[in-house]
């Protein structure tokens, strides 16, 4: 049992949040309202056991764009996202079998911020 919980716990540091972010001069970069201020990247890796049913550590769009990409652009200044993009696993569906024991779900969100 001892070993279960090592391996739980040491499993647990696994899953991750990343955020990257570059400032961008805005004469160079087009944006469709306002002015550019960065590009940013935020990416987020959970942790589910079970079909996805028990999540350990959290990591979907809701995470990646509103938790991280919204509130890194606001700590930069600005007042907005332009997203160019987002993705995440998918959970249902035969996707769901990869994780009959164990998942490891990722998400991921790119965008300009607009001041």
């Amino acid at each position: 049992m001892k070993r279960f919980l090592v391996v739980l716990v040491g499993a647990a540091f696994l899953a991750c949040t990343s955020i990257e972010s570059t400032i961008v001069a805005s004469n160079e970069i087009v944006a469709s309202e306002g002015e550019a201020v960065a590009v940013i990247q935020a990416n987020s890796l959970g942790w589910t056991f079970f079909w996805h049913l028990l999540t350990v550590i959290e990591s979907d769009l809701n995470q990646v764009v509103n938790k991280m990409l919204v509130a890194e652009a606001k700590s930069m200044g600005a007042h907005k996202i332009d997203l160019k993009g987002a993705a995440t696993s998918p959970r249902g569906g035969l996707w769901g079998l990869s994780a009959i024991l164990m998942g490891m779900p990722s998400s991921s969100a790119v965008g300009v911020a607009i001041k």
